[in-house]
């Protein structure tokens, strides 16, 4: 090794930290209280208003479920 990559070396091993292997605490149930806190996503009466309008739609119209199944 050069003189230049030894110093590089140096500095690279006093800039990067050394991490340790394992977790000092276990995450998991962190995890399940986040998910727990979370809302969940509420259908809005848009929403339904939308789902009466394209199944009317399918049922004045039944030739345009082709047309619907191509666009999804």
């Amino acid at each position: 090794m050069t003189n230049e990559e030894e110093e590089l070396e140096n500095l690279l091993k006093q800039a990067i930290q050394p991490t340790e292997a394992e977790l000092q605490r276990d995450l998991w149930p962190q995890m399940l209280n986040r998910l727990a806190e979370q809302p969940r996503a509420a259908v809005t009466w848009f929403d339904w208003a939308l789902i009466a309008v394209l199944v009317l739609a399918l049922l004045l119209a039944p030739k345009s479920i082709p047309l619907l199944l191509y666009h999804l």
